[in-house]
C-alpha cells in the first residue's frame, strides 16, 4: 500500500504556473490544503467522494512541523501559521479558533501533488514511515502520533483525485485523436468488406489465407514482445515486479517493466498453441466447414445486398444508443447539489442534509459545534429524485430491449433471405426479386410480435445481470463470504442463461422466417430439431463459427498493429502526424474494440447464412427423401458436403438413430 503512495507523492514539488488561466480566486492560491488529512481515512470518503475536513486554497504548502498552540505564543510563527487559516482570527483564543474551525490544529511538512498539499511521506530502509524525516508528530491536541497514521488518509484522498484525473486525460485524448480513430474504423470496415467479397469468389483460398495470417500475426506479436523483453534487460528499474509497482494511472509505466512483456509473451504463446492444436485436431472438419462456407458464398452471391445490411443494423443501433445516452444524461443532470453534515465527534445530525448558506447559525451547528456542512453528491429528496435510480434502470432496460429488437430484426431478415434461396427449387427463378427487402417487409408486417417477445425475454435476463452487478458493487465493502459466493453463483448462472437464450432466439427467428409460426412454437421446433442433429451442430456448425472467428481475429490484429505503431510514434514516418496524447493506449483500444464490432457485423452475415442453411438442411432431410415426389431442396454440392460429414461421423462416433418421424406437412415459405 505504501509503495503506491510513495510512487505518487514523493516526487519533485510542482511549481506554480503563472500562465494558468483558471478562476481568479486561485491564480495566487493554486493549491488545496486539508486541515486534517487523517479524517480522509474514513471509508465514507470513497463512497461520498468528500473528505470530512475543512479545505482551503493556499499559496504554498507548509514546510515545517507546527501546532496552533505553540505558534499562537510566537508572533513570527503565528504570522506564518495564518497562511493556512481562514480570516477573522483577531481577538480569539486558541480554543475559540479551533472550535470555530478557522485554523488546523497542526501543520506537517507537505508537498504539492495535483494542486493539493499532501504530507511529505518517506520510507526508510527498515520499512519505517516518516514525515519530514520524523517518525512521530504532534497532532495539535496533545497526542503524539505515528507518521503511518497519515498513510490511510492520503491514500483515500488521492484515489478519487487520481480517478478524476485519468478520466479527464482520457477525455482530452479522445478530443485530440477522434478523427484518427474514425479513420482506423473506416480502414477496419474496408478490410472487412474486402474479406467478405473475396470470400464470395475465393472462399477456399481465403479461409486458408485467414488461418495462416492469424498464426503469423500472433507469431509476430510473440517476436515483438520478446524483442521488447530483451531490450529492457539492461535498463535500470525494469526488473521491478508488477506487484511491487502497484496501480499506476500512467499506464505507459508498465511498458518499461520486463514482467509486462513476459506476460504478453505467455498469453500470446498460449493462444497460438491453442489455435494450432485446434487446427490439427479439427483438420477433417475444417475441410468440410470450408466446403460449407463455399456453399454459403454461393447463397450470398444470389443475395449480394445482404453484405450491406449490417450498415442498416448499425444505423438503427446508433439511433438506439443515442436515445439511451441522451436520456441517461438528462436523468443524471436533473439533480441538485446535496450538502451533508460532517463531524468529528458523535452527533445526532451526522450525515443529515444541511444548507451551507445558513449552517453557521442553524440549530445543527449549535448542537454539534465541530460539525461542518460540506458538499456530498448530486441528488435530491423529492419523489422524483428518490426514484431516479429506478428510472435509470428502466432506461437501461429499454436500451436492452430496443437493441435486442434491432439485432433480432437483422437476424430474421437475413434468415428469411437465405431461406428463400434454400427453398427455391429452381435458383434463382423461384427466389423473390429483392430477397432482403422482401424478408424485411415480412418481418415487420407479420413477425413484429415474435421479435419483441424474444427480445423481451433476453432483455429481462440482461437487466437482472445488471442488477446483480449493481448489488455486488454496493456490497464490495462487506466481508461476508457467503454473500459473495451466492452473488458469484447467480452471476455465473444468469450469464449461462443469457448465452442459452441468445442461441434459442437465433434459431427460433430462423424457423419463424421459414414457416411464419409464432415465437414459442418456432423456438420449440428449432430446439428439438437441433437436439436431433446434435453431433452435426457440435462438429460442423461450430467449426464454421471458429473459422469465421479467426477472420475477425485477423482483421482486429492487422488494424491493431497499425494503430499501435501509429499512435505510439514508433514509426518515424508517423512521428509528426500522430497526435500528442497522455495515454496512447486509449485510441488503440478504441480502434481494436471498434474493429472487432465492425468485423463481427460483416462476418455475422456469413454466420447467419451458415446457420440458416444448416437448419434448413436438417429440416429438409427429415421431411423429404430425395424421390421425385419429395425431392430435396438442397443443392447437390450441399448434399455432398453433409454426406461427407456423415461419413466422417461414422468413422469417429456411432451414428445416432433418430426417433423423429417425418409427417406429410408440406414445407411452406411465405415469400
Amino acid at each position: 500500500m505504501f509503495q503506491y503512495l510513495h510512487s505518487f507523492h514523493l516526487g519533485e514539488p510542482r511549481k506554480y504556473d503563472p500562465t494558468f488561466k483558471g478562476p481568479i480566486y486561485n491564480r495566487t492560491k493554486p493549491l488545496l490544503f486539508y486541515f486534517n488529512i487523517m479524517k480522509c481515512a474514513s471509508p465514507m470518503v470513497l463512497l461520498e467522494f468528500q473528505c470530512p475536513t475543512t479545505q482551503m486554497c493556499v499559496e504554498k504548502c507548509p514546510d515545517k512541523f507546527m501546532t496552533l498552540l505553540k505558534a499562537y505564543t510566537n508572533k513570527e510563527d503565528f504570522k506564518y501559521y495564518k497562511n493556512f487559516c481562514k480570516e477573522g482570527l483577531e481577538g480569539l483564543t486558541v480554543t475559540q479558533i479551533l472550535s470555530s474551525g478557522l485554523c488546523p490544529a497542526m501543520l506537517t511538512p507537505s508537498k504539492p501533488f495535483t494542486r493539493r498539499c499532501f504530507p511529505a511521506l518517506d520510507q526508510k530502509k527498515g520499512g519505517e514511515i516518516t514525515v519530514g524525516n520524523n517518525s512521530k508528530f504532534d497532532d495539535g491536541e496533545g497526542n503524539i502520533r505515528d507518521a503511518k497514521d497519515l498513510v490511510a488518509g492520503v491514500k483515500n484522498a488521492t484515489v478519487v483525485i487520481e480517478a478524476r484525473q485519468v478520466v479527464m486525460k482520457i477525455f482530452e485524448d479522445y478530443t485530440q485523436s477522434w478523427y484518427w480513430i474514425l479513420i482506423g474504423l473506416v480502414i477496419a470496415m474496408l478490410i472487412s468488406l474486402l474479406f467478405i467479397v473475396l470470400l464470395r469468389f475465393l472462399a477456399g483460398i481465403m479461409v486458408w489465407v485467414m488461418i495462416v495470417m492469424v498464426i503469423l500475426v500472433i507469431g509476430y506479436g510473440i517476436v515483438h514482445c520478446s524483442m521488447e523483453y530483451v531490450s529492457l534487460k539492461s535498463e535500470a528499474g525494469s526488473n521491478v515486479t508488477l506487484k511491487d509497482l502497484g496501480f499506476q494511472t500512467d499506464f505507459s509505466v508498465y511498458l518499461h517493466i520486463r514482467q509486462t512483456w513476459l506476460a504478453f509473451i505467455i498469453i500470446l504463446a498460449i493462444v497460438e498453441v491453442i489455435i494450432i492444436l485446434l487446427l490439427i485436431f479439427l483438420r477433417n472438419r475444417i475441410l468440410i466447414a470450408i466446403a460449407l462456407i463455399k456453399e454459403a458464398s454461393r447463397a450470398i452471391g444470389y443475395v449480394m445486398s445482404a453484405l450491406f445490411y449490417p450498415l442498416f443494423t448499425f444505423a438503427l443501433l446508433s439511433i438506439v444508443i443515442a436515445y439511451w445516452a441522451v436520456t441517461a444524461v438528462f436523468l443524471s443532470t436533473s439533480n441538485q447539489p446535496i450538502y451533508k453534515v460532517f463531524n468529528e465527534t458523535a452527533c445526532d445530525h451526522s450525515r443529515k442534509i444541511c444548507e451551507p448558506a445558513n449552517f453557521s447559525t442553524s440549530s445543527m451547528k449549535a448542537e454539534c459545534p465541530d460539525s461542518k456542512c460540506l458538499f456530498a453528491f448530486y441528488g435530491g429528496e423529492t419523489v422524483y429524485h428518490k426514484y431516479l435510480i429506478g428510472l435509470q434502470f428502466y432506461n437501461v432496460f429499454l436500451f436492452f430491449w430496443c437493441a435486442n429488437f434491432v439485432t433480432a430484426l437483422g437476424q430474421m431478415t437475413l434468415a428469411g433471405a437465405f431461406a428463400s434461396y434454400y427453398w427455391a427449387l429452381v435458383k434463382p427463378d423461384d427466389m423473390p426479386a429483392f430477397p432482403i427487402f422482401s424478408s424485411l417487409g415480412r418481418s415487420l408486417r407479420y413477425h413484429t410480435g415474435s421479435l419483441a417477445f424474444g427480445s423481451l425475454i433476453l432483455s429481462i435476463i440482461q437487466i437482472i445481470r445488471v442488477l446483480l452487478e449493481y448489488i455486488d458493487h454496493k456490497l464490495q465493502g462487506t466481508q461476508n463470504k457467503c454473500t459473495k459466493f451466492l452473488l458469484c453463483c447467480l452471476k455465473c448462472c444468469f450469464w449461462c442463461l443469457e448465452k442459452f437464450i441468445k442461441f434459442i432466439n437465433r434459431n427460433a427467428y430462423i424457423m419463424v422466417a421459414i414457416y411464419g409460426k409464432n415465437f414459442c412454437t418456432s423456438a420449440k421446433d428449432a430446439f428439438f430439431l437441433l437436439m436431433r442433429n446434435m453431433i452435426r451442430v457440435a462438429v460442423l456448425d461450430k467449426v464454421t463459427d471458429f473459422l469465421l472467428f479467426l477472420g475477425k481475429l485477423l482483421i482486429v490484429g492487422l488494424v491493431g498493429i497499425f494503430a499501435f505503431f501509429f499512435f505510439s510514434g514508433r514509426v518515424k514516418a508517423f512521428e509528426n502526424t500522430a497526435p500528442n496524447l497522455h495515454y496512447y493506449w486509449v485510441p488503440i483500444l478504441t480502434v481494436v474494440v471498434g474493429s472487432y464490432l465492425i468485423a463481427h457485423g460483416f462476418f455475422s452475415v456469413y454466420a447467419m447464412c451458415v446457420d440458416t442453411l444448416f437448419l434448413c438442411f436438417c429440416e429438409d432431410l427429415e421431411r423429404n427423401d430425395g424421390s421425385l415426389a419429395r425431392p430435396y431442396y438442397m443443392s447437390a454440392s450441399l448434399h455432398d458436403i453433409l454426406s461427407e460429414n456423415k461419413a466422417v461421423e461414422e468413422t469417429e462416433e456411432p451414428t445416432q438413430s433418430s426417433t423423429h418421424q417425418p409427417d406429410d406437412q408440406d414445407v411452406q415459405l411465405k415469400q
